[in-house]
This record gives structure tokens, sequence and C-alpha cells, in this order.
């Protein structure tokens, strides 16, 4: 695997685990704070749902 994959896959790795920290968050609201947090959910579900379109993008354009 030459550096410049290497690079790549780290970046895709770097971008996913954004979008898996914001799906914990919603999981953690879900789980404990629903009726008192529900408002943050429109929010972070607007920013998961952008940081997936931005690492499925990344690992299309890269061909990954």
């Amino acid at each position: 695997m030459s550096e410049e994959t290497k690079t790549l896959k780290k970046e895709l790795a770097k971008r996913k685990r954004m979008a898996v920290e914001i799906a914990s968050e919603i999981h953690d609201i879900v789980e404990d704070t629903l009726w008192t947090d529900f408002d943050k959910m429109p929010e972070l579900s607007e920013k998961l749902v952008a940081a997936v379109t931005e690492a499925n993008t990344f690992k299309a354009e890269n061909g990954l």
C-alpha cells in the first residue's frame, strides 16, 4: 500500500470517526436525557447527515 493510500485511508477514518461521535451524542440523548434534551436532536441530525455525506464523498472521490 502506497503512502498516499495510507494517508487517504487515515483521512477517511478521521471523517468516519467524526460521524460516529455525532451518532454517539444522539444515542446518549435517546438513552439518557430524551425528555430534556430532545431539542438538540434536529441540529445533531443535520450534523450527522453532513458528516456522513462528507465521508462518503471523500471515499468516492478518492476511490477508497
